[in-house]
């Protein structure tokens, strides 16, 4: 089941929470909405629901206008941030609950409730757990039956807002690939919302990027993040340095560094940003060519990475480096010592653009 939003706004008072929205959703595909508060990402996810509608704007399911139709209509799975999990039934009747409330003639026997439900929990590995109440549950496991309680249904597309949110951070990176391997099984149109840039990189097919009620980009994990579409998308997607420089017939200037940037051919010399992250950066202790020469500010070590920060000699820009264990063991790098760095795999954006 595929999702079409068709230039979507969404208004709250004066807030313009979604401002001329669109964006595709292929058939069968896991997609994140990723951004910091107030971008607009979960008020979308809202309104492909249906629990939300805007004031202009179309949402299409499988070529179908969908606009109008209640949440209920939609036939969409919804799994929200704090379980919702009635706490008065067991697991087992939590499952089965949108099974029961069916009307009487479209609803499953009981023996086929009982099948389904007993299979929906097997598929979430949490079959032992039927006769438990919720409270005896970890927070892991009570969102793995909110999204058995939401499968339950048979919904067409499954919608997750901020789904691990509440949990601690190891049980969430446990979460984020059991629910990727298990999106590999049941190919369910699946939307989910998070803050949290390495969830999305790491769980979605493609990522949708926003910001202000815009979508910035939507591309899979490795688009947008080697290849930022906008400053804004480069600075949300992790640490990145930035270089004031100048940008003449497609060459951007840094200092004594010059480096092709063939996107910027028309351009005569402009004012420009360059953008490079910090496992980007060469670093030396020797010169060689043009590089820039900067000192050490501060070194830690970060698990199998080691950070640096570098004070630049001829500007007051802070210059980020990541390196290797290996890399900084065989640099002997101390603070307060000189050294020289060139930067690589750099995106430069006009100041004026």
């Amino acid at each position: 089941m595929s999702i079409e939003v068709r230039h979507v706004t969404k208004t709250f008072g004066n807030f313009r929470a979604l401002d001329n929205v669109s964006l595709e959703v292929p058939t069968g595909e896991l997609v994140a909405l990723l951004g910091p508060s107030g971008s607009g990402k979960t008020t979308l996810l809202r309104v492909i629901a249906g629990l939300e509608f805007p004031e202009q704007g179309e949402i299409f399911f499988h070529g179908q206008d969908a606009t109008d139709s209640s949440a209920r209509e939609r036939h969409v799975g919804f799994v929200f941030q704090h379980y919702a999990l009635f706490r008065h039934m067991t697991v087992f009747e939590n499952v089965a609950f949108g099974l029961r409330v069916r009307p009487r003639a479209l609803r499953p026997s009981e023996r086929s409730i009982r099948k389904k439900v007993g299979d929906l929990l097997k598929l979430v590995q949490l079959d032992f757990l039927a006769d438990h109440l919720p409270s005896q549950l970890s927070g892991g496991q009570r969102q793995r039956i909110a999204l058995a309680r939401a499968l339950a249904v048979e919904p067409q597309i499954l919608l997750l807002d901020e789904p691990f949110g509440a949990l601690d951070a190891r049980v969430r990176q446990e979460l984020r690939r059991w629910l990727r391997r298990l999106h590999d099984e049941i190919h369910v149109t699946s939307v989910f919302v998070t803050h949290d840039q390495e969830e999305a990189l790491e769980v979605a097919d493609r990522v949708v990027v926003m910001n202000e009620g815009h979508v910035e980009q939507f591309g899979t994990p490795d688009q947008v993040y080697n290849h930022p579409a906008t400053p804004f998308v480069y600075h949300f997607l992790g640490n990145v340095n930035l270089f004031h420089s100048r940008v003449h017939a497609g060459r951007v200037h840094i200092g004594e560094i010059e480096i092709e940037a063939p996107e910027h051919l028309g351009t005569q010399d402009a004012p420009a940003l360059a953008y490079v992250r910090p496992h980007d950066i060469e670093l030396d202790r020797v010169r060689d060519g043009a590089m820039i020469e900067a000192v050490v500010r501060d070194v830690r070590a970060v698990g199998s990475l080691v950070r640096l920060e570098l004070d630049r000699i001829d500007g007051d820009e802070i210059i980020e480096v990541e390196l290797t264990r290996e890399r900084y063991v065989e640099l002997d790098l101390r603070e307060g010592e000189r050294v020289f760095v060139k930067p690589r795999n750099l995106r430069v954006f006009l100041k004026d653009a």
